[in-house]
């Protein structure tokens, strides 16, 4: 399965990828929701991205409202990984199209958990 991380902290891009390599998936990076829309079109849909709510540029909600409005990407999976915890964050993330919310800091059991409510299984 293959995923692309999109954050701009290098920190958590690192986390990511080493938990999610750890558990068999392919890893990709992106600093920004721009970055990874030129990363999307270039190499097409993948199994899941785990978007960063507050980016520069285009920021998580409009990444995902971008995803969402192109019929190519209608299976992909997306998941919001971020540390705002306000209920109107959260409720911004699922209207734009999250799939799941995951909150920093995490474990890799919490994102394993989240993965299997997305239907996808960890090795």
């Amino acid at each position: 399965m293959h995923v692309l991380v999109i954050d701009d902290s290098r920190t958590t891009r690192s986390i990511l990828r080493r938990m999610m390599s750890d558990m068999g998936f392919v890893v990709d990076e992106a600093a920004s929701g721009n970055e990874a829309i030129e990363w999307l079109s270039e190499h097409g849909s993948i199994d899941i991205a785990f978007v960063d709510l507050d980016m520069p540029g285009m920021d998580g909600v409009q990444f995902l409202k971008t995803v969402r409005a192109n019929p190519e990407f209608k299976d992909m999976r997306l998941m919001m990984v971020t540390t705002a915890n306000a209920l109107e964050s959260i409720a911004r993330a699922l209207d734009a199209g999250a799939d799941e919310y995951l909150m920093k800091p995490f474990t890799k059991d919490s994102l394993r958990d989240k993965l299997r409510l997305m239907g996808l299984q960890p090795s």
